[in-house]
């Protein structure tokens, strides 16, 4: 997702925006049908979420 407007908007909102960069960290949210989060994972720089990962967790909340 993009976050331009208000910058950083989302990323505050969700406690991943870095204020000293000025970006968001490399996220991960999963949300059920209900709008609640049911599973997160904050990424280092340079790392990229593992697909076989996310199905697992996306097959847990399905």
């Amino acid at each position: 997702m993009a976050d331009f407007w208000p910058h950083g908007g989302v990323g505050q909102a969700y406690g991943i925006f870095n204020d000293e960069r000025g970006n968001d960290a490399r996220s991960v949210f999963l949300v059920d049908r209900e709008g609640v989060i049911q599973w997160t994972k904050v990424y280092e720089p340079g790392n990229l979420p593992e697909h076989a990962e996310l199905l697992a967790e996306l097959a847990k909340i399905s």
